[in-house]
């Protein structure tokens, strides 16, 4: 059975409830990472067994871009830590499409393809919009309809990442709200950031690390990204994030997802950590 080093842990129990705070990367299998973030000589198979006792989540890529075996959500499963969770990048064939209402056949086949193979250690899934893609409400809740809340009695979590600005719009934050379907919180990004709490959890992926300092983040941004974190799994709302319509009427408290995505990759990992340790109090 899998166990997880008590440092890694980035359950945040703060004073009173909170909800679970996860930390993590996109993926694990990168090149500059060897020798930087993984040990000199490790082998690759064993860079998801390693990342996963460092990290507390991953989300998955691989499943964007193509459909995978249920064989491999087994590995997935078996090789990680027993409170690790993926979040899974839906596939681009449900989401890349000009009327997002006809997608209905590829959200299905996606959810029979073996992700319920993870058992407990299925996340989220971050179903990512095109950039072109434009808001219209109506397309959008023909959509969200297409998204169950269970598959074969398991509880599903469902966000959306948005990117284009026509989304900013409280239309918008009303439907995810009504479907209890995050929006995905896009921090240090180009795209826009709608930091509304739609769901009963928060979907978070900060774009801003930098080659200049080597835990990606100066100590004063990671500060900030951990104590958000930690508002959010509270039930609060974060100071200093741009939100578009009525704040949730309940502050009830909440799983948080938060993924140091893009930026200067190589520093990824260890902006990760540097939050999952100021998590467990080893850090300031």
């Amino acid at each position: 059975m899998a166990t997880r080093k008590t440092a890694g842990n980035a359950t945040d129990k703060a004073a009173g409830k909170a909800g679970q705070i996860r930390i993590g990367i996109g993926g694990w299998t990168f090149e500059p990472w060897r020798g930087r973030f993984y040990p000199e000589g490790l082998v690759q198979k064993r860079e998801l067994e390693y990342a996963s006792r460092k990290l507390t989540t991953i989300e998955i890529n691989g499943t964007f871009y193509g459909s995978q075996k249920p064989a491999t959500f087994v590995k997935w499963h078996d090789e990680t830590p027993d409170d690790f969770v993926f979040s899974l990048k839906a596939p681009r064939f449900a989401t890349n499409r000009r009327v997002l209402a006809e997608a209905g056949e590829s959200v299905e086949r996606f959810l029979a393809s073996g992700v319920l193979e993870l058992k407990n250690k299925l996340g989220p899934i971050n179903w990512q919009l095109a950039p072109t893609k434009q808001f219209d409400a109506d397309d959008i809740e023909a959509f969200l309809n297409l998204l169950p809340h269970k598959v074969d009695g398991r509880e599903i979590r469902h966000a959306l990442e948005v990117r284009h600005e026509s989304f900013r719009d409280e239309a918008f934050v009303a439907l995810a709200r009504k479907h209890g379907v995050a929006i995905v919180m896009a921090g240090d990004s180009k795209y826009p950031q709608i930091a509304d709490v739609t769901a009963k959890f928060v979907y978070a992926r900060i774009m801003g690390t930098t080659e200049q300092v080597e835990q990606g983040y100066d100590d004063k941004t990671l500060d900030l990204w951990t104590k958000r974190a930690r508002d959010w799994a509270a039930g609060g709302t974060p100071k200093g994030l741009e939100t578009i319509g009525k704040p949730a009427a309940a502050t009830t408290p909440r799983d948080v997802y938060l993924y140091v995505i893009s930026g200067f990759k190589a520093h990824n990992p260890a902006a990760g950590i540097a939050m999952i340790e100021r998590l467990s109090g080893s850090s300031a």
